[in-house]
This record gives C-alpha cells, structure tokens and sequence, in this order.
C-alpha cells in the first residue's frame, strides 16, 4: 500500500516573509524576528521537530510584534505543530490568526489563517471545510500585495478542486499559481508551483506533462543547492513513474530522495518515502526488503506520531509474511494496520484497504478469509452508497420543499390583494354607489384568476409529488429500482413454493439473482468515475435486455444489482444466470478511447427457500444469496454459485449454514451449482 504526500501542506513553504511596498517599515526587533522566521521557515518545512522548540522560544516576543511579524509566526507555527500531528492545536493557532486579521482588518493575515485552517482540516478528514477554507484564503490573497501568498493559495486552490475530481477549474489555477511565479521571477516559489503542477497532471493521468513541469522544476531546484526541495522534486518523480509503469526509476527516485531527506533530517518526508519503498518493494516481490522498509518506517513515524503511516506500514508487511506463507503473521500485521483505518472513520480508505485484503488472503489460499473481507468491504460500500443516495433525496426533498414554499407565499400573496381589493370595494360602495357593478365584476375577474392560477398551482404541485415518488423509488443514475422499493414490494409480496405447472409441466418458482462487478474499483481507479457510471448503465441495460419486463430489477448498492423474477421454471434459474454472465462480460464500452469490457460474479437461489418445513423470509433469502455472491468472487470470480436446496437438515441448522456456506456445501447440507462465465468453460457444475 503506497502512501501518498498530497496534502496540501507540502507546498507551505513556498509562503516568504519578503517585505512588501506598502507594508510599513519594521522595527529593529521585528527585523531580527522576520530574520530568525525566514531561517526556521525551511528548517519547519523538512524538520518541524527541529523548528518547533525554536518557534516555542520566540512565542512571547512574536505574539508583541506588529501585525506582519505576529502573523507570519502564527502560521509557521501552526505549521510546524501540524508536521507532527497536533492537528487541533494547529487548527486553534489558524482561528486565531484568522480572528486576530479581521480585527485588524488585514486580508493578509486573514488569508493565512485561513490555508492553515485549510491544511489543518484536510488533516482531520473535513475534505469539505478545508476546500472552503483554501477558496476563501485564495480570494483574501489576491486582495494582499503578498506574492508568494498569492501562489500559494491559488495552489490550495486548485488542489481542492482536483480532490472532488473538479480539474478543469484545478488546472487553470495550478497555471495561474505558475504565471504569477514568473511573472515575479520568484524561483522558489516557481519550483513549488511546477511539482504541485506535474502532482496534479499525475492526478489527470496527462503524465506526459507531468514530466515537463517537473523538469523544468529540477533545473531550477538545482540552481537553489537546496536538498530538501529536490528531495520533494524526487518524491513526485516517484509518483509518476509508479503511474507509468517505471517501477525501477520510481525506486531509484525514492532512493534518492530518501537520501537528501536524511541530510537534512526530513523526518515527515523520510515516513514517506520509507513507507513508499516499503510498498516498491513488495511489488517487486522482495519480501525481507519489504520488511525492513515497513520496519524502519515504522520506527520514524512514531517518532512523529504520524499513526497513519505506521497503519501503512503494517499493511505491507502484513502482505509481504503472507506472500512468504506465513499467513497468520501476516494477518496479525495486516489487521493492525487495518484497525487505524476502523478508528479513523474514513470509510472510503477503510474500503480500498478491505478490498486490497480480501485479494491478497485470496492469493494466500485463506478462501474463508477472504469472503469474510469482501463481506465487511460490501456492507461498507451499501452504507457509503445507502448515504450518497439518501443525500440526493433530501437534496430533491429540499428543493421541493423550497418550490412548494414560494408558491405558498405567492398565493399568500395573491390572497392579501384579494383581501385588499374587498376592502377597497366596500369603502367604494359607501362612497360611489354606481360603481359598485364595475367593482363587482372586476372582482370575480380576479378571483377567477386567481381560482385558476391555484389550480395550475396545485396541478403542478401534484406533479412534483408524483415525481418526487418516482425518484425517490428509483436509482438516479441507472432509473432502476432502488432497495428500499424493493424492500416496501418483498413486504407486501405474497409468495407461494409451488406455483402451478407451466406449459411443460415443469413447477413455476420465484427467483433472486444478486449480480456484483469484479474489479470496479480498478476501472474508476485507471478510467476515472465517469467511465464507472458508464458501466453501471451499461450493466442496467442489459438487465433490462435480458430479463422481462414482469421482473424486477434493483440498484442494490454502489456497484451491485439485485433481480428478482417472480415465475420462472425451475429449472431454468441456472440458465438465466449463464445468460448474465455471457452476456454482460460481452459488451463493450468505449471511453475516450479505451475499450473497457467486464465481467460480474452472481449468487442465486429460487425463491422461496424452504430448508424444512416453513419457507425463509426474504431478508434470509437475500442473505443466503449474498454469501453465494462472496462464493463465486472467493472462487475466481466471473461465475454464479447458486443455492439449489437443502439436505440432512436434521443434522444441522440455518444459523450453521449462514455462519459458513462453504462447509455447510462441503458438509452435504446445501446443494449448490456453479455456473462458469464465457472465459471459462461453457456450461453449468452441480456441485454437491
């Protein structure tokens, strides 16, 4: 597991206290301040740890300068408190600063305070309030005379806009943040501005322009002779290499880098390249190397109390026992890295780290394990899903009620110039008796009016209501069903075992079929998101295609779709699955010029089950299906397992079976078939 270095705090340092034209002029203790702050500016950036007892020193006289000296101290060290990981002291020194510029009215300390607010949340996983802070600083910043500031903020910026994948908006900034650092002939802040440029065309896969920015970065990073900021340079080196499959001059850029870091005792930037050497290497299939890496890395971060480093680290060496076959070591390691993310409450990382699980204890032979894995990770993904959608239902639930608000008040407003205009009639009447006939008939006009414009109202009102049922029922991006519609039909559905006979006198069953992508993570991860939706809709429509119009098909979470099919024969269940498979692994979708092709894993089952005497509930039923799902994904993938029936149930109980489907099957009490998808050979396996 690569351990990325994309916080925005990697590109403070380009912030100067260079005096500006219009700032006054300093006192002679300020000068020695803002002398000392220049010098600890660059020892904070690659050694925090040394800065911050220094900073500790200056506290007092710094916090009685003037207004330039004050803030530029503040955010140094809120900064330095952040490289170590007190990121609620540092967010506190960042309000104050931010509080202590609005007081004096000064858009350059309010800018300040608020990137360190900014980089103090992205640290605290509030993406969101950190995006919002860095907008906000940038807009104060083009306010000052401060150049650097200037860079650095449109940087922030522009790095908020690309981690919600927003990059035509990230890359006009990041060109921005350049120009103004040439315009300005400011070589230090240009070289930040150039490798926080290649970062972001990494992010936008245009590598090959990546590389340009970052070679002109390492011409004038060598001018400088300074070690850290070629250190820096060397790290995203690394991280484009890694994207473009140059894993030998990835590791030789970490080398290198972890070698001038060391010379100066970059104790945040040593963390990272360990753990990302630790990572190298086990691709690489070197184990002990990978061990000793994940161990030093360990050892450093502690040092710094950087826990999510040493939870990465873990996870390494985690892998690294288990691809020597020392399973048990290797989960021991794995799932103490993995209890940080638990605690962390970042699910979507917490996913990634599951899904990468579940595929090494796979390739370790751990089959029960690795179902267990993939069980957490999709519980994981139906919550993020179930919450993503539900955030478009009040989403829509809020714009309805906003429309429906207006309306009422502009009959509200309506109904007071009726009230108005009885009034003005009836003092008309006391005074104009021969006007009253006038007054009469331009009042029912107007009610009139009125009555019909509250009709329309109400129409279009109805018409609101009605589609706000239709969308909260249904799945916004594929129009499928959604699971809680599926859920209010399963309450109410009737189900009988035994349907009758059909044309052939074959018995007519229900049937539930729960289909999952295999690998989806990796199409967003190489094509992006919009590929993604791309292939939900794909899959979407061929349900559609495949299955009648009678059945219902469901979004059942992020990249899972349920089908339940209310009379089939029997034995047809097994052959609607092989359709599934052949037929969704057949299409082809084209997306700026890639062609992506998938393949889907399936659990299925007639419905109702009856292990003995009384059928199962549909959730049971559901759940049964589910674990034939994680059957097929820990096999191999790109086949259905399916739940055909029961046998010696004396002997065991549905709690068993549902505890381990897999040995309940071995052990004689489920019958399953498996049926293989067109990669493999045709046809379905009884398995029993």
């Amino acid at each position: 597991m690569r351990r990325l270095l994309l916080a925005p705090l990697c590109l403070a340092g380009a912030l100067a206290w260079a005096q500006t034209t219009t700032a006054p002029a300093p006192s002679r203790l300020d000068s020695r301040l803002d002398s000392r702050l220049e010098h600890l500016r660059e020892v904070g950036r690659f050694a925090p740890a040394k800065a911050l007892p220094e900073l500790r020193e200056l506290e007092a006289q710094a916090r009685a300068a003037g207004l330039r000296t004050k803030t530029d101290f503040l955010f140094q060290f809120g900064l330095a408190k952040l490289s170590i990981g007190l990121k609620q002291e540092a967010y506190a020194l960042g309000e104050e600063l931010y509080a202590y510029g609005r007081a004096q009215k000064d858009n350059r300390a309010m800018a300040k305070g608020l990137l360190a607010k900014s980089y103090s949340t992205y640290d605290l996983n509030r993406l969101a309030d950190s995006h919002r802070y860095a907008w906000e600083a940038e807009r104060l910043a083009d306010l000052s005379t401060d150049v650097p500031l200037q860079v650095t903020s449109a940087i922030a910026s522009a790095q908020s806009h690309g981690e919600e994948g927003n990059f035509p908006p990230a890359l006009a900034k990041m060109q921005e943040a350049v120009a103004i650092a040439r315009r300005h002939n400011d070589p230090v802040t240009l070289v930040i501005a150039l490798d926080s440029l290649a970062n972001l065309y990494s992010q936008m896969k245009e590598y090959d322009r990546g590389f340009e920015a970052l070679d002109e970065a390492f011409k004038l990073a060598e001018k400088s002779a300074s070690p850290g900021r070629q250190a820096t340079l060397k790290s995203t080196e690394f991280i484009l290499a890694s994207s473009t499959n140059q894993p030998q001059r990835g590791l030789r850029a970490l080398l290198a880098a972890l070698a001038l870091q060391r010379q100066i005792d970059a104790d945040s930037d040593i963390v990272y390249s360990l753990v990302n050497l630790s990572d190298s290497y086990l691709k690489e299939h070197n184990y002990s190397r990978t061990i000793d890496y994940g161990n030093q890395a360990i050892e450093a971060a502690r040092r710094i109390n950087d826990e999510s480093s040493v939870a990465t680290a873990r996870i390494n060496i985690g892998q690294a026992y288990m691809g020597m076959g020392r399973l048990a070591e290797g989960k021991r390691n794995f799932e103490a890295g993995l209890k940080h993310y638990e605690e962390s409450e970042n699910k979507p990382e917490l996913q990634g780290v599951l899904i990468e699980y579940g595929a090494v204890l796979e390739r370790a032979g751990d089959l029960q394990g690795a179902v267990k894995a993939y069980h957490r990770e999709r519980a994981l993904s139906n919550e993020l899903f179930e919450k993503q959608r539900q955030k478009a239902i009040w989403e829509l639930q809020e714009k309805y009620e906003t429309d429906k608000k207006q309306r009422q008040i502009e009959l509200l407003s309506r109904e007071n110039l009726v009230k108005s205009t009885e009034i003005d009639n009836r003092r008309l009447q006391q005074r104009v008796w021969w006007l009253l006939a006038l007054v009469f008939a331009l009042s029912s006009i107007v009610v009139t009016l009125l009555y019909r414009k509250v009709r329309q109202a109400n129409a279009q009102l109805e018409v609101k209501n009605l589609e706000l049922k239709q969308q909260s029922s249904r799945d916004p991006l594929t129009a499928l069903y959604n699971r809680r519609h599926f859920q209010e039909f399963m309450r109410t559905h009737m189900q009988v075992e035994k349907r009758g006979s059909g044309t052939s006198g074959e018995e007519i069953v229900g049937a539930l079929f729960l289909l999952d992508i295999d690998h989806f993570k990796k199409v967003n991860d190489t094509y992006g998101h919009a590929a993604g939706d791309l292939v939900l809709k794909m899959i979407a429509e061929n349900l559609r295609e495949i299955l009648r119009e009678t059945d219902m098909i469901v979004r059942w979470g992020g990249e899972e779709f349920l089908a339940f099919l209310p009379a089939i024969p029997r034995s047809g269940v097994e052959e609607i699955a092989r359709r599934l498979l052949v037929g969704i692994t057949a299409q082809t979708i084209h997306y700026q010029g890639h062609a992506i092709t998938v393949n889907v894993s399936i659990g299925f089952a007639p419905f109702p089950l009856s292990p003995g005497e009384h059928p199962l509930p549909w959730e049971r039923a559901v759940n049964l299906v589910d674990m034939a799902l994680y059957l097929a994904k820990a096999h191999g993938r790109n086949r259905a397992y399916g739940v055909r029936g029961f046998a010696n149930f004396a002997q065991t109980s549905m709690e068993d079976i549902e505890q381990d489907l897999e040995r309940a099957w071995r052990s004689g009490f489920v019958d399953l078939s498996i049926v293989l998808g067109s990669n493999h050979e045709a046809g379905a396996e009884a398995a029993h």
